[in-house]
């Protein structure tokens, strides 16, 4: 096979039994990936070459048909994660940055398409691309039956109550374990629109979850109240059980020379008030935010170099969700590529916004994506 024909190749996930890679070709054409020992036959335009069942905590060797290799989405060897020890404690999913009611993509405020272009939208006839997207994250977290589903804000566009009223309509069908917070987006018309009770814990079996409202009213900016932080102290003290926390927004960087105002995620000073409150209790584990449409972990001195996690979108390429396996000695964290034809087609289409630059931005490092924590 010609290797032009081979685009986008990209090892999406390596969980402690599972490797994925995607790519993408003409349609009708059929190639042929390796992992390890395992031969996957997999037909374009969209590729999902998918092995299940490795060994934890080893290497696989990674080729696709056709391509030329050296390409750092496509490295020739992935490590399967290790599984900490002890017993599987809890099963948690995350989404965010569901947008339900969006109808244009990758526009930016104040910009010409021209500029930092393309915008998209969904085809005449065509489902709206926010309901096709979070379909198949609903479809694939309900088969993994998991403990908790968590749902990191901005589940609408414009913060209407049509929308959220979508939100409900489509992820309430995961019943009971689902819970949600609001973002930025869900507070720019009614600053009490899905609150959800925020700050809240869900206690599951050997860890609880913490659920933080990181929303300004009104702006796209974040903070944490002295509330939120005082609830996360209390339900961290009140247990030896780990404790992961999930909110909208990300936080500062804590390592920064200079501090702003302006900061797109929670400002300096609450950040570092939530840096002190998870400085302060050992079985603080880690912070889950979206907001940013992007990959990404920090670890800071300051906060026990636990992790600090941002997580893609779920609307638009890659278009994800993360899994997260909580045993007695630590957890991991597996980040999902939605594979049902229809995301797969849209996020492929969505792959070029901001001027050919979203995919350096929004996917991160495979490290970024899949990780394991030990307590």
């Amino acid at each position: 096979m010609n290797a032009a024909a081979v685009r986008d190749a990209e090892v999406i996930s390596a969980g402690p039994t599972e490797i994925v890679v995607t790519c993408v070709t003409d349609p009708g054409l059929s190639l042929a990936t390796l992992i390890g020992e395992h031969e996957i036959v997999t037909s374009g335009p969209n590729h999902v070459a998918r092995v299940e069942g490795l060994t934890a905590d080893t290497d696989y060797a990674i080729a696709v048909e056709g391509h030329p290799g050296g390409d750092p989405h496509l490295p020739s060897i992935v490590r399967t994660l290790p599984v900490p020890p002890g017993r599987l404690r809890a099963t948690v999913a995350t989404v965010n940055d569901v947008h339900f009611g969006e109808i244009e993509c990758g526009r930016v405020d104040g910009l010409m398409e021209e500029e930092l272009g393309p915008i998209l939208r969904a085809e005449p006839g065509e489902p709206p691309y926010p309901h096709t997207m979070n379909a198949a994250a609903i479809a694939e977290i309900d088969a993994l039956h998991p403990d908790a589903i968590v749902v990191k804000g901005d589940l609408t566009c414009r913060g209407t109550h049509d929308e959220y009223e979508q939100f409900l309509a489509a992820y309430g069908a995961l019943g009971p374990a689902m819970r949600h917070v609001r973002g930025n987006h869900d507070a720019m018309l009614d600053p009490t629109m899905a609150i959800e009770g925020a700050p809240f814990a869900i206690e599951l079996d050997g860890v609880t979850l913490v659920v933080l409202d990181t929303v300004q009213p009104g702006s796209d900016r974040g903070q944490l109240t002295k509330e939120q932080t005082r609830f996360l102290a209390d339900v961290a003290g009140s247990t030896s059980d780990p404790v992961l926390v999930f909110g909208h927004h990300h936080i500062w960087n804590l390592d920064a020379d200079r501090r702003s105002a302006q900061y797109f995620g929670i400002n300096p000073d609450d950040s570092e008030r939530l840096a002190d409150v998870v400085a302060s209790h050992e079985n603080i584990a880690g912070y889950f935010a979206g907001h940013t449409h992007r990959h990404r972990v920090r670890r800071f001195a300051r906060m026990r170099h636990v992790p600090c996690v941002e997580i893609g979108c779920t609307k638009d390429y890659p278009g994800t969700w993360a899994e997260y396996r909580i045993y007695d000695g630590g957890y991991t964290q597996t980040v999902h590529r939605m594979a049902t034809p229809a995301a797969l087609s849209w996020s492929e289409r969505t792959r070029p916004m901001f001027a050919g630059l979203y995919r350096d931005y929004a996917l991160g490092g495979l490290d970024e994506r899949c990780f394991t924590y030990l307590f």
